[in-house]
């Protein structure tokens, strides 16, 4: 983890407004030193200094995260979540050494006015509520294009991209994804675990594939310039999506089902036909999602296993990384919303070891430190581990977002 970016102030989420009277006050996860630092890489004093030059100097950019900071005691969530007023983690955010951040808000547990989620009033409330507190510091700016994240680079910030994983609070309305395009949004996934009007969820029973207005609403994102992810897409559905769009699609933040078979990986076909168009894979690192059968305790090295198999299914060009973490316990936020989320069935049928955290990648602040260090030890060039941290993001940016 770096030392804090110069250019951070010390804001916190929130504090043009008057906590106990403009929102209900809660005790917050701690965003440094929640859990113990990860002690597997050991480094040389030389491994630490490249590793903090390449974390300083290059375009660095997760695929998939939720920079939102969560309440201490997790038996408050769903109150915390009902206010829809979500904090971001400014000050992990400033240890992470990122240049650019996808954050997928709250999506699926977007529980303000409904227990069920994905309602489009209530995506909306998140987005605009998030885009006032960024609005009102100078560290973390709000992402749309690519000179954005330049811009971000260049001058020590942070570009915050809004994306959603899924389309479902359109619901059969193609136009709406105007309406998120305007609001910011620049990355979108089609189904959730759940099927909707565009196509198949990962959970599903039967997957019959992209759906006539889900192949409308591919074609309108690519007309806007919003990038699609098919992370939690049945598996037809993802091979349609990719087949479908006239740019290259993201797997956001997944691993490789031929290293661990659960519906949340991905199968070989559907990476290789991703690569085949020019889209790249960004390796998953929520918990019991990457694991594998060397490290079956899930941590930086099972994903690794998965970026390592990707890098040998593919090519080191089309694999990034989405680590797909949170400041708070993610571990409790799965056993909160285990049905909204899916997880049973995303899971089913494989075995693990439930871990409290997944060691090494756990929150925002450390995970890009981590993976650096970790292609460090293992001899990537500094051009291989450029591309694979953000290069390869930007290259299908350039692509997508017009």
């Amino acid at each position: 983890m770096l030392e804090e970016a110069d250019r951070y102030s010390g804001y916190t989420a929130y504090d043009y407004l008057e906590a106990g009277k403009d929102y209900r006050e809660f005790r917050y996860a701690k965003q440094i030193g929640r859990v113990p630092a990860y002690e597997g890489l050991e480094l040389s004093d030389t491994q630490k200094e490249r590793t903090e030059r390449l974390l300083r100097e290059e375009t660095v950019i997760s695929l998939h995260e939720h920079v939102q900071v969560f309440p201490e005691d997790m038996g408050e969530l769903r109150d915390h979540i009902r206010q829809g007023r979500e904090p971001t983690g400014y000050q992990g955010l400033a240890r992470s050494g990122l240049t650019a951040v996808f954050d997928n808000g709250m999506d699926g547990t977007c529980c303000i006015s409904s227990d069920a989620g994905w309602k489009y009033q209530d995506v909306l409330f998140d987005l605009g509520v998030r885009m006032a507190d960024l609005a009102h510091q100078d560290f973390v700016i709000k992402a749309e294009s690519i000179k954005d994240i330049r811009y971000a680079a260049e001058t020590g910030r942070v570009a915050h991209v809004f994306a959603l994983e899924a389309s479902t609070m359109i619901e059969n309305e193609v136009d709406r994804l105007d309406v998120l395009y305007g609001f910011g949004v620049r990355q979108m996934g089609i189904a959730y675990s759940e099927a909707n009007m565009l196509g198949g969820g990962l959970k599903e029973r039967g997957d019959g594939g992209l759906t006539y207005f889900g192949e409308r609403a591919v074609e309108r994102m690519n007309k806007l310039g919003i990038a699609i992810d098919i992370s939690h897409s049945g598996d037809q559905t993802c091979l349609d999506v990719i087949a479908h769009s006239q740019k290259p699609v993201f797997i956001t933040h997944a691993g490789a089902r031929g290293l661990w078979p659960t519906n949340r990986m991905k199968t070989d076909e559907t990476i290789i036909e991703c690569a085949k168009r020019g889209g790249v894979i960004g390796i998953e690192a929520a918990p019991h999602t990457t694991i594998s059968p060397q490290h079956p305790k899930h941590s930086l090295e099972s994903v690794m296993d998965h970026f390592q198999y990707c890098v040998d299914l593919v090519g080191l060009e089309h694999v990034s990384f989405g680590p797909d973490t949170l400041f708070g316990d993610h571990v409790g936020l799965h056993d909160a919303f285990s049905s909204n989320l899916s997880l049973g069935q995303a899971h089913a049928n494989v075995e693990y070891e439930k871990q409290p955290y997944v060691d090494g990648i756990e929150n925002p602040a450390e995970a890009f430190y981590n993976i650096i260090g970790w292609l460090v030890k293992h001899d990537y060039s500094d051009d291989e581990i450029r591309a694979v941290v953000g290069g390869n993001t930007m290259r299908v940016l350039e692509e997508v977002w017009v």
